[in-house]
Formats: structure tokens, C-alpha cells, sequence
């Protein structure tokens, strides 16, 4: 069970922003950032990953095994039924991304499928026949502008921290990997920090097998190290999904003024009912108030914009969240006859 909010010192969220930047961060290096030793933040980040407050994965690139169509879905529920209908999503193995918010829907998902697959099973089929579902609305992704991790790093700024590596292009041909570089991904989405070592025991193989692959896939861009936290336990209070009606010839210049915004955690042209979906997370709601009245509002080609909280994450690169798990085992598992 994660910790409360306020049970984290300074020094904690400094050790969870430094893993955001870095996943595979070592303690020394972490310890030396933070000004402490290695013992002291080995024990805390332990602690941190124990409660599950903080999580290391290696994800797949969405088109790590081929082309495919990333949709982001906003569905409508039944009174009461939201939990559940999020957690029979996130079972979905497409699906990287869920969300409860607020708003006029009250879930956020988002899918990879294979553009082979029908989309009408994916799409329709599949999602209304979830118990609980009243209605959904489908946007098809164009171009994703800016997936970043730098929000985190305000709490940074007093110390000599490592800078936010940039994301690797993905460069590969959909049949480049093998049966054990799968197995290899398999292993550390769960694990991002397992060593070499642990994951070449666990599948047979020689740790320099595990090493060489695994910094090849990275290199490549077919998989990244990404860190899990939930915006809250660094103390950031704003955890929002916006939705931009954008004036067509404004597009690209409207994404790239929002992409400097260290706030703006993801950015990308939809069609559909929107221009633009952009996730912000702000330390205070007066920081997100200024964003929406100041930094929106001074950016030529901004018509108009609806908002989703996120008021509970559940999925997030194609892993349930710990601190969102016994909330969704409590409504999905049936009671004991």
C-alpha cells in the first residue's frame, strides 16, 4: 500500500525524481546527487519501491512488432460501475493507458492495436460489450509531439542532477527481434532495474546475452526505461488531460510552443474531437490555473479547450499501477460464497 502524501520527505521525492530521469539511476550516483551516502538512499528508495510508491520498467516502443494505431478513448459509465469497467480494460494487453477522471467521460484509455486488426472489434465490440459502458468516443492518433518525464525535475533544481535523456527514435524493421530478446522485455518491463545477472539466471542465458541485447533495444529505440510515480507523491497537486481545438495551419507551431513547457508531459495531434491532447502536471492548482489563463491563452491558434482530472491512473505503460491494484481487486474479485 502506497504511503501517505505527507509521510514523504524532501530527500524522498528527490530520490523518486532522480529515478524518473533515470530508472536504472545506481544508488552511488543518486546518493551523490542528493548529497547523502549510497546506504541511506538504498534503504529509502526500498522502502519507496516496497510500498509501491514508485515503479522501474522497460517498455516496448508501441511499434516495437510492427505498425500499428494508437487511439485515445474516452468512455462514458454507469453510475458506480467506473472502477470496474477500468479494470477490465487494463486486463487488456492493447491497451498501455487507463485513466478515471473528470469530466463529461469518466475514463481515458489509450490503444495500440496492429493495423491489420479490425477495429471495429477493437474499437466497438470490445469496449461495449464491458459491463458498465454507456458510451465512447475514439480518436485516432496522428503524430505525437513530446512524451517527457521533466516535470519532475522542479524539485531538481537546487541540486547538480543528471539532465532528462532525450527519447530514442525508433529505427528497426518490425522482424528484428527475437524469441529471447521478447523474453528479455518480458523480464524487465516487470523489473526495470533487474540486473543482468538476475535476468539472464531467470532465463538461461549469458548475462553479457541479457546486457548486449537490452542496451541494443534501448539504443534502437525499441524499448525505453520509464519510471512510475504517481504526480502526487512528489507533491505535485494537477494531474490533467486538456483538449485543444487548434486552427489547422496553427498545428505544428501550437505543439511545439506547448513542447517547452516543462509541465506538458505529453503531446499529440488527434483526429476527432479535438486538435491536440496535451497531459499537464503542475505542482499547485494556482500553477495550473496560470498555465490555462497565461500560457494557453497567449498561444496564437488556441480556440477553445476542454479538461479531464486524472483522479485515479490504473494503467500506465502497458503496467497496472500498485497504488491503483487493491482498489481494482476489490471491485473485480466476487466475494466469497
Amino acid at each position: 500500500m502506497m504511503p501517505a502524501m505527507n509521510d514523504l520527505d524532501d530527500l524522498d521525492r528527490r530520490i523518486l525524481a532522480l529515478l524518473h530521469v533515470n530508472g536504472r539511476a545506481s544508488w552511488t550516483d543518486i546518493a551523490q546527487a542528493v548529497g547523502t551516502s549510497t546506504t541511506t538512499v538504498a534503504r529509502r528508495a526500498q522502502q519507496l519501491f516496497a510500498a509501491g510508491a514508485v515503479r522501474v520498467s522497460v517498455a516496448p516502443h508501441p511499434e516495437h512488432d510492427g505498425p500499428a494505431h494508437m487511439f485515445l478513448v474516452r468512455v462514458s459509465c454507469a453510475p458506480g460501475s467506473q472502477l470496474r469497467v477500468a479494470g477490465l480494460l487494463a486486463r487488456n494487453p492493447e491497451i498501455r493507458f487507463v485513466a478515471v477522471v473528470t469530466g463529461t467521460h469518466d475514463i481515458v484509455f489509450e490503444l495500440v492495436t496492429p493495423k491489420h486488426r479490425d477495429l471495429y472489434t477493437a474499437l466497438v465490440d470490445y469496449v461495449h460489450g464491458i459491463p458498465g459502458t454507456l458510451s465512447s468516443c475514439a480518436d485516432l492518433v496522428l503524430h505525437t509531439y513530446k512524451v517527457s518525464y521533466d516535470w519532475s525535475t522542479r524539485l531538481l533544481d537546487e541540486i547538480d542532477a543528471p539532465a532528462v535523456p532525450a527519447p530514442r527514435p525508433h529505427r528497426c524493421e518490425p522482424d528484428h527481434l527475437d524469441e529471447v530478446d521478447r523474453r528479455i522485455l518480458a523480464a524487465t518491463a516487470e523489473d526495470g532495474r533487474a540486473s543482468s545477472q538476475s535476468v539472464a539466471e531467470r532465463l538461461a542465458v549469458s548475462e553479457s546475452t541479457v546486457r548486449r541485447r537490452l542496451d541494443a533495444m534501448l539504443d534502437r529505440g525499441c524499448a525505453s526505461v520509464v519510471t512510475f510515480i504517481p504526480a502526487a507523491a512528489l507533491g505535485f497537486e494537477a494531474e490533467v488531460l486538456l483538449w485543444l481545438t487548434v486552427e489547422p495551419a496553427m498545428l505544428d507551431s501550437v505543439a511545439e510552443r506547448l513542447s517547452a513547457e516543462r509541465g506538458v508531459r505529453f503531446i499529440a495531434a488527434m483526429l476527432g474531437q479535438a486538435s491536440l491532447m496535451c497531459e499537464v502536471i503542475m505542482p499547485t492548482t494556482d500553477d495550473l490555473y496560470r498555465f490555462t489563463s497565461r500560457t494557453l491563452a497567449a498561444v496564437p491558434g488556441i480556440s477553445s479547450w476542454t479538461a479531464n482530472v486524472q483522479v485515479l491512473p490504473v494503467k500506465r505503460g502497458y503496467l497496472m499501477w500498485p497504488w491503483a491494484q487493491a482498489r481494482i481487486d476489490a471491485v473485480l474479485t466476487p466475494p466469497p460464497s
